[in-house]
């Protein structure tokens, strides 16, 4: 009985260079999008250190008085008005979560300064707090007949006000945020929570932060480094001023171009980097779990 040799397939050529076509298609598609991430971040990236290279930039930079209260402004705008931010936003997201008609409208209302442009709406409260002829002054004179104080000429209340100008902006945007994350949790736990007559206090504790802890955080963390570079809400309102007390790192720049000093501020930049990064890296760490 003969022993009947079986020949096996041989591999086609044509399937491994089509294999190789639509590898070099893939990469050849990959090409747009890095020459847009160099030309869009890279670049500025890099330029921007290369005029900031030389140390004397930094010595000046700290010479300046106006650099550490614009830091101190800088550390309480995202430590104070973004706290306040997203409490606010949490308090607000367990309203907007109800499911009566009259909630959708005013929810609607709700969203319309953050779907506003900024330039009009932030210059319109700068206009309403002039000393001379502001809405908000006017009022105070009919109705105590004193003069109102000139509210942008005191640091304090100049900062306070972009605060809140930063806070009634972006406050819509983050408290959908966090109605988005409250829709997640599923009802029966609450369902449940009230069969065992758990109170509203008792059910946020023990439902809600729980479910909605990670997302806070990071929504906390986000709106930290999206702050770092809000400059509507300070130049608008204030300009920097008065005397360039109430200037952010954002805004900075502007002071030192305005000088024609333009290695300063780049420096003023580059500065915030050690803020930026470890919020960038916790936030990604916390992610990543």
């Amino acid at each position: 009985m003969s022993n009947a040799s079986v020949a096996l397939p041989a591999v086609s050529a044509p399937a491994r260079k089509s294999s190789n076509q639509w590898e070099f298609w893939g990469r050849m598609l990959v090409v747009p999008y890095l020459l847009i991430f160099f030309i869009f971040v890279l670049f500025p990236v890099g330029y921007g250190l290369w005029l900031a290279r030389h140390p004397e930039s930094y010595v000046k930079l700290f010479d300046d008085p106006i650099f550490f209260r614009t830091a101190i402004n800088t550390v309480i705008f995202l430590v104070v008005g973004i706290n306040i931010k997203m409490f606010i936003a949490m308090v607000l997201s367990g309203f907007f979560v109800q499911t009566r008609w009259w909630i959708k409208i005013i929810s609607l209302i709700f969203i319309l300064p953050w779907a506003v442009p900024s330039i009009p709406t932030i210059l319109s409260v700068r206009f309403m707090l002039n000393p001379e002829w502001g809405v908000i002054n006017s009022l105070i004179f009919r109705l105590t007949g004193a003069d109102g104080p000139n509210w942008l000429n005191d640091p304090t209340l100049a900062l306070s006000f972009s605060m809140l100008m930063h806070i009634w902006k972006s406050l819509p945007f983050w408290t959908l945020i966090l109605v988005a994350g409250r829709m997640s949790i599923p009802a029966e736990q609450y369902e449940a929570a009230s069969v065992d007559g758990a109170t509203n206090w008792q059910k946020f504790k023990f439902i809600t932060w729980p479910s909605m802890r990670t997302l806070y955080l990071t929504s906390t963390i986000l709106s930290m480094i999206w702050t770092l570079g809000d400059f509507n809400s300070v130049y608008l309102l204030t300009g920097g001023g008065p005397a360039d007390l109430t200037h952010v790192l954002a805004t900075l720049g502007i002071r030192y171009l305005r000088l024609d000093q333009v290695d300063l501020a780049m420096a003023s930049i580059v500065v915030a980097l050690p803020m930026v990064l470890p919020l960038v890296f916790f936030m990604m760490k916390r992610l990543s779990k």
